[in-house]
């Protein structure tokens, strides 16, 4: 998600947030879960737990951050859902993918990828982001090209 969020602000004249844009999230580190897993699989325990980074962003801002991390200056709009479904439909004409579904703005709009809980992961995004600057966002990658050949997703499109 947020190489193609990168991706969009570097090929884009204008990124789209679906409404306000005030949703909250917290994005988690593949690492940090999949350590996570690794651990909770070694228990006998039967657990919910949150996978949560140890960031809180609303959309909007997580936008923002990425924008000003790679050095960008984009409008950032807000769009209603529909609009914003319909556009991500057309961006996934282009590069051949699901951009997004209905369900997905709804869930993020809904607040479903936010709980009021400690995190699980220590890495911050914001500093991953810092990290990688000059290699985020400069291919696209498919999700829906991952899901048939797990490498070919990440190749350049």
């Amino acid at each position: 998600m947020i190489n193609n969020m990168a991706w969009s602000l570097r090929h884009l004249p204008v990124f789209g947030v679906f409404g306000s844009g005030d949703y909250k999230l917290q994005p988690i580190y593949v690492d940090d879960l999949a350590s996570a897993a690794v651990e909770k699989a070694a228990d006998a325990q039967n657990e919910v737990i949150n996978a949560i980074g140890p960031e809180t962003f609303t959309y909007r801002a997580l936008v923002e951050t990425i924008a000003r991390s790679l050095g960008l200056k984009r409008p950032i709009i807000g769009v209603p859902p529909e609009l914003g479904y319909w556009s991500c439909r057309v961006v996934g004409l282009l590069v051949r993918d699901v951009v997004v579904t209905r369900q997905e703005i709804r869930g993020l709009m809904e607040g479903r990828l936010y709980v009021d809980a400690p995190p699980l992961g220590a890495t911050k995004l914001t500093e991953w982001i810092d990290r990688h600057r000059n290699t985020l966002g400069r291919h696209y990658t498919s999700e829906m090209s991952r899901r048939v050949d797990r490498f070919r997703g990440y190749q350049s499109n």
